[in-house]
């Protein structure tokens, strides 16, 4: 959070230099001696090859330093193949990753299918993947069906430090330096000095993805979808930092880091997931699929596969890689949430609308905010209290002038279905009177400094420190302060929002925690800084489902993240600005979280400083509600932007949108059901659902919500008219607002008012929405439905709708969920369950159907139910082949089927 002014955005962090307190690569040493250092040879020693339960494993060797290196892989059973390089002999442990990984899957058997001096080939599921090790230089290949997919140190830059014994000090205190070795253990940057425990300990790896190039993921970075190539420019960077009013098109690290790499291409989807949570940096190089230059006589040039040739590299820890080999995008997806957790069902009110604000004044203000929603009939859910709402920025406490009496406040909002969310950052004010400091203190519960004394830094209270969630036994009382009895104020509808967590350190290196500073274990903090708030946010979790006695699902909004924090929650783009830029941006930032796995996300609606002109607020809103987490958000400085403050036109086209989001809340409810069980996520880019179509493979201004709606939010001023592309040729698609169809594989020039938000229903595909909006989820959970059925080509179609009680874990302990799918083909539409599992006794009932890209007026419809049949009124439009029938009133967890006569 930061203070602005219209014109100049200023930080209110104390000195704050802006964006010159971040490093570039070439601050770092790290990268500096992998970049710059000799290319080492690494032979596989093949004789000392062992077939274990778990895969293989070989030793290598670096023939000139005698560097020997353990290398382990493990095939699993979901077409998974993990590659672990430790050393052989390390004079102590080296951190790993712990909790991210939620189990590994079923490890397969290996099997040698070749041997010779120089290589050695293991074969595995079925025989339709091999492992192929190279002895030198050392290289290890992976095939699917006898073609190399993934080649593991292609250039050879496996690069692995090993520990050491500190540098000989002299009996004057003096270090020698024998070729400088002893600078490695320490690093400068401005006035802030890193004393690295162990010294140089960097990894790293390079991999040749062949056929590829197009890949996508490693977020967060306020860039495109796709990744560029790095050659030119900075390398991407993964560590997690509270950055202010990003740069855009910046491969600067922002407040989480999700070291996974998706590669595309028609015939196969692929990953590479680099378990590693220290700072890491990945250059990504394109190399097209022709190389010869133009001298070359056309008839004499060879056509050469393209490829892509990553390269990680990492500050500490082991190389840990999976690699996921698809071969659809659907696969990877589930292969992924195999291995670090499926997105958390979010209870229902947590996909309606959020309304926050640094800050909502008072008491007072919180109901007078409430009672506008109502006042203009504009649904929401949520508000949200910022630092302010604390006696002076305590976390868990109440400023008692402001908020005296905040647990009547929540059951004000309760008797409406209504939430509170407060903000709870990991600094704690040092104040020896606070019980809770105490507490912390005490307990051992604080990050310390490199000379064993609690570590202290300065954000929103003043001196602060920090508490260490890497510790189990912190994260447990952290979990224990959000219990009712606990939490004095607190009631059961009041959720939770974890911000400042890279962590953000205001007088801190690059305004984060020192890497010198000593976590749970003795772990340095560099080992696991890109994991701070991804325990933060698992113990905020653990403490609401631990607050409910495991009964209700929780809600907590975390602003850093890593892989698995999807486990936990949403997370959000963090502190954005009110420009036509960032509005755009957010897009392909939410895409690149989406395709790794971080599936509810979203973008302060409106942006978080300075004021967005009405137009773009109308256009922000438009977005938002097309997207996971729909929140609008604002700094304290800037002026109040509730939904009707800017004149009746904006009201009402704000209005709409969220009565919209409203109404297609089944729909998303469904996707949401769909990423918990399956790894999908609701935000997909085109090329997920149009693999094997290369024009959708660098679009990243507009996307898919599930397979079955394509939107494509309006993100430039004063427009009249926008560009859409429908992809496949042999689709069809259905604006959703006007019915009329269009082929696929075509570029479509839709004219469009401030009022319109383009989205194309796909031929082929079901949506059931709401018949109404009503004033919050909980009005929207008991409404009829009403169930639209886009007919492709061959005139069929088919879609899911999931229902549950929307708040508890009954879904999972009791089964107490249904899932029905409706399936239209032959002119018959049929609902049925999807599953015999789960049982789940509601009233919700189907109002009407209408049927799209019905060719011909029928001459009946019909309706069976428990075998008797009724003809049913209905109506036909011509003009754009549409089918209604009204009035039907057909309980959704019952077997019935329309027949078109």
């Amino acid at each position: 959070m930061a203070e602005v002014s219209q014109t100049v955005l200023t930080s209110v962090v104390p000195d704050d230099e802006g964006q010159e307190k971040f490093k570039k690569s070439e601050h770092v040493a790290f990268y500096r001696r992998q970049m710059q250092g000799p290319n080492l040879q690494y032979k596989a020693l093949l004789d000392t090859m062992v077939l274990t339960e778990k895969g293989a494993r070989f030793e290598l060797l670096e023939p000139d330093t005698q560097t020997k290196l353990l290398l382990s892989v493990s095939p699993f059973k979901n077409d998974t193949i993990r590659i672990l390089i430790d050393e052989l002999h390390p004079m102590k442990s080296r951190y790993r990753v712990p909790d991210v990984m939620t189990g590994e899957p079923q490890c397969e058997q290996l099997r040698a299918v070749r041997q010779c001096q120089h290589s050695i080939t293991l074969s595995w599921s079925s025989g339709c993947h091999q492992v192929c090790v190279w002895h030198f230089p050392f290289r290890l290949e992976i095939l699917c069906e006898d073609e190399v997919a993934v080649t593991f140190n292609s250039k050879g830059k496996l690069w692995f430090e090993t520990l050491q014994d500190p540098p000989r000090v002299t009996p004057h205190g003096r270090e020698l330096k024998e070729d400088d070795t002893s600078l490695l253990w320490k690093e400068t940057f401005r006035q802030f000095e890193d004393v690295k425990a162990n010294g140089p300990s960097s990894i790293g790896s390079d991999f040749c993805l062949h056929g590829f190039s197009h890949v996508f993921g490693l977020p967060e970075h306020s860039d495109g979808l796709q990744v560029k190539d790095t050659r030119d420019g900075e390398p991407y960077r993964l560590y997690n930092l509270d950055v202010f009013a990003y740069e855009l098109h910046s491969r600067l690290g922002l407040y989480g880091s999700v070291p996974l790499l998706v590669a595309h291409k028609p015939e196969r989807t692929l990953g590479l997931f680099w378990l590693n949570a220290s700072e890491t940096f990945v250059n990504v190089y394109y190399r097209p699929s022709d190389l010869q230059d133009d001298q070359t006589p056309r008839v004499k040039r060879r056509r050469t596969q393209p490829q892509t040739d990553v390269r990680w590299l990492s500050e500490s820890g082991v190389i840990d890689c999976t690699v996921l080999l698809g071969p659809t995008p659907q696969q990877l997806f589930s292969q992924y949430a195999q291995l670090t957790g499926y997105q958390a069902l979010p209870p229902l009110f947590s996909l309606g609308y959020h309304q926050c604000r640094w800050n909502y004044d008072d008491e007072a203000d919180v109901k007078d905010v409430d009672a506008g929603f109502d006042l203009h009939d504009i649904p929401y859910d949520v508000i949200w209290l910022d630092i302010e709402h604390t006696e002076g920025k305590r976390y868990f406490t109440w400023d008692s002038a402001l908020f005296p009496d905040p647990a009547g406040l929540q059951r004000h909002l309760e008797k409406k279905r209504r939430k509170l969310v407060v903000i709870s950052d990991p600094h704690i004010k040092v104040d020896p009177d606070w019980p809770l400091y105490c507490e912390a203190r005490d307990g051992g519960h604080f990050v310390k400094n490199r000379e064993g004394q609690i570590f202290r830094g300065s954000c929103w209270p003043g001196v602060s420190s920090y508490l260490d969630f890497s510790n189990p036994d912190t994260r447990a009382w952290y979990s224990r302060c959000f219990g009712l009895e606990k939490y004095k104020g607190s009631t059961s509808s009041l959720f939770v929002w974890n911000d400042m967590n890279e962590p953000s350190v205001f007088d801190g290196p690059e305004q984060t925690m020192p890497k010198d500073a000593v976590h749970y274990g003795g772990w340095e903090h560099r080992e696991v800084h890109n994991l701070y708030g991804f325990y933060q946010h698992m113990a905020t979790f653990e403490g609401l489902i631990t607050r409910s006695g495991g009964s209700q699902r929780p809600f907590v909004l975390s602003r850093s993240f890593f892989a698995g924090s999807q486990r936990f929650g949403a997370v959000w783009t963090g502190d954005n600005v009110a420009s036509w830029d960032y509005l755009k941006i957010s897009i392909p930032m939410l895409l690149s979280l989406s395709v790794a796995g971080i599936a509810f996300c979203g973008a302060d609606v409106g942006g978080f400083v300075q004021d967005p002109e009405p137009e773009l607020l109308v256009r922000w809103y438009q977005a938002g509600a097309l997207q996971p987490f729909f929140r609008g958000h604002s700094a304290k400085v800037t002026k109040r932007r509730e939904p009707w403050l800017f004149g009746e036109e904006v009201t009402a086209a704000i209005r709409t949108v969220i009565e919209e989001r409203y109404c297609l809340l089944p729909y998303w409810y469904t996707l949401f059901h769909q990423a918990h069980t399956c790894g999908l996520p609701p935000l997909r880019p085109l090329w997920v659902e149009f693999p094997r179509e290369q024009s959708t493979f660098s679009v990243d201004n507009q996307y898919m919500i599930g397979r079955a709606l394509l939107a494509c939010p309006v993100t430039e001023p004063g427009v009249r008219e926008i560009k859409v592309l429908l992809p496949g040729s042999a689709e069809v698609w259905f604006d959703v607002h006007s019915a009329e169809g269009f082929q696929g594989g075509r570029t479509l020039s839709l004219p469009v008012t401030l009022n319109t938000v383009p989205v194309f229903q796909r031929g082929g595909s079901v949506v059931c929405r709401s018949t109404g909006s009503g004033s919050c989820t909980a009005d929207v959970q008991w409404m009829p439905l009403s169930i639209t059925v886009a007919l492709n080509s061959q005139g069929v179609a088919d879609g899911e709708l999931y229902l549950d009680d929307g708040h508890s874990f009954s879904y999972r302990d009791r089964k107490a969920f249904c899932l029905r799918t409706f399936n239209m083909q032959s002119g018959r539409l049929l609902c049925r369950p999807a599953t015999e599992e789960g049982t789940y006794e509601c009233e919700t009932v189907v109002q009407s159907v209408s049927i799209l890209g019905l060719k011909s007026k029928p001459s009946t419809v019909v309706v069976h139910v428990s075998g008797a049949g009724d003809t049913c009124a209905f109506q036909y439009t011509e003009s754009c082949c549409t089918l209604t029938v009204n009035n039907l009133n057909l309980r959704v967890t019952t077997d019935w089927e329309i027949q078109i006569g």
